[in-house]
């Protein structure tokens, strides 16, 4: 019998379902399959109830009903959640594969993308691959001690057989973690923020950090001269400088090397954490987040200015039940970012960075309530600027506009944007991914593009020949990355 073309419609229903809850489906492709075939948007199948209207949108369900950062809400968020997305199954799906791209890696049609922005330089992640560009005090850049500088992204040397999944860009180190859960350190070392033992100097190309070699981990954060990981348990090691209490040990001795912030283990898995200038905050997976560390600007949370020095609970968030699932940590302020997509900001106003209308210092987390009607998956504090991501692909800019950083064109008669304002810069672009460094601020697209804005004085951009960049423009291409070595500068 000679074989024949199959259609959908022959196909049975629950090997459709199957198709659909494979995993490897983002959200937008459900909605396109549901909008573009009858096969999918009908209820003949008596699979499901009818209640969810398709079997895309009951795939849709499914699919939420597993993922990890949704089985960690409780009900009421839960609930929340559905009713804040429309009582739409495929817009809680994208809103949490949103988080998860934009504070991890970003999967498109050209490869998968994570980037990040220290000081001076930025760091990319493309294809288990990483790339460095801009200034490379200390060899923060890992391309070795003969180059001071590099004009273009260039690519960073592992052992062989090694893949890079998350980086950690800071002041004058970075941060490599790899899929086998090994990490590796380079950059100015004089703090023992590499968490290499008692080596002082800086580490001019990427060195694994011996002390966790049978720890597996899985994210790091670099703040000014120290270091925190979190492993694949949840757990939270530290290590460098400690004159505030950053590390979270009880005491303000510098670590050599990363050693177990051990009241953790009584709080439960920790799923997320952050460094800024000497303070850490860390969201354990029921949505607490707990701070510790330098107090005086307020970025604590805990309406006061006092130093921390073991994690602590903002109980502010803990009296409104409020669910948060991700953290920044800003240079003087910090943001947070909860389960339904509402966005929170404390610490110093200066500039209008807080995006609360003034300039005035707010001492524990308050609603930003301009953007209540957005759904925010991502949030990004630096040096008095904030930037807010939400699911539509937008991004929203408060704060200083120094040097262009903002993204904002219409600079007006001031240098501060009091207000989050939607980036009309990057209309016409979903944006999956922002981060912002001193003056200089990047973004991935769900297409894979790479646009860069503000200072480039030091190649911060990818850019050799340009100085700034005052409006988004497109840099490092996934075909032009340069895999060749760096350029060198005296």
């Amino acid at each position: 019998m000679a074989n024949r073309a199959i259609c959908l419609e022959e196909l049975p229903a629950h090997l459709l379902l199957e198709i659909l809850n494979s995993g490897r489906l983002q959200a937008a492709d459900l909605a396109r399959i549901e909008a573009s075939c009858r096969t999918f948007r009908g209820c003949q199948a008596l699979l499901f109830p009818s209640k969810f209207g398709s079997l895309v949108e009951f795939a849709a369900f499914q699919l939420c009903r597993s993922n990890p950062m949704f089985q960690a809400l409780p009900s009421t968020s839960r609930s929340e959640l559905f009713d804040r997305c429309g009582g739409k199954w495929k817009l809680v799906l994208r809103f949490l594969q949103s988080v998860e791209q934009a504070f991890g890696t970003v999967e498109t049609p050209t490869g998968n993308f994570e980037i990040t922005t220290g000081r001076y330089h930025t760091l990319l992640v493309d294809d288990s691959s990483a790339y460095s560009c801009g200034s490379s005090l200390c060899g923060v850049l890992g391309h070795g001690s003969n180059t001071t500088q590099s004009g273009a992204f260039s690519r960073i040397s592992f052992p062989f057989g090694l893949t890079v999944v998350h980086v950690s860009a800071s002041h004058n180190h970075a941060a490599f973690v790899m899929q086998s859960g090994e990490v590796f350190t380079c950059g100015d070392n004089s703090s023992f923020c590499c968490g290499l033992g008692e080596v002082g100097h800086a580490i001019f190309r990427p060195r694994q950090v011996e002390a966790l070699k049978n720890i597996p981990c899985k994210q790091v954060a670099t703040g000014l001269s120290f270091t925190v990981f979190l492993t694949r348990k949840g757990q939270v090691y530290t290590c460098g400088s400690n004159s505030h209490g950053q590390l979270g040990q009880g005491d303000t001795m510098d670590r050599p090397t990363p050693k177990n912030v051990e009241l953790f283990d009584n709080f439960g898995s920790v799923v997320q954490v952050a460094a800024g200038t000497s303070y850490t905050l860390a969201v354990t997976e029921d949505g607490i987040v707990y701070s510790f560390g330098y107090g005086s600007n307020f970025c604590l949370g805990h309406g006061d200015q006092h130093n921390e020095l073991r994690p602590r609970a903002i109980h502010s968030f803990k009296r409104k039940n409020v669910h948060v699932l991700r953290v920044s940590a800003g240079d003087e302020h910090a943001v947070a970012l909860d389960s339904i997509g509402y966005v929170y900001t404390w610490g110093k106003g200066y500039c209008g960075a807080l995006g609360h209308g003034d300039e005035i210092d707010k001492t524990t987390p308050e609603l930003l309530t301009s953007l209540c009607e957005c759904r925010a998956v991502q949030v990004c504090a630096r040096k008095r600027k904030t930037f807010v991501l939400v699911d539509d692909g937008s991004v929203y800019a408060s704060g200083w506009m120094g040097f262009g950083s903002l993204g904002v064109s219409d600079r007006g008669c001031s240098d501060k944007v009091l207000k989050p304002r939607v980036l009309q810069t990057l209309k016409g672009h979903h944006v999956s991914q922002v981060s912002t460094g001193l003056y200089h601020t990047v973004v991935v697209t769900n297409r894979g593009l790479l646009f860069g804005f503000g200072d480039n004085e030091r190649a911060q951009l990818g850019h050799a020949t340009l100085r700034g960049c005052p409006e988004p423009t497109e840099i490092a291409p996934r075909w032009m990355v340069d895999e060749s070595n760096p350029v060198e500068c005296a």
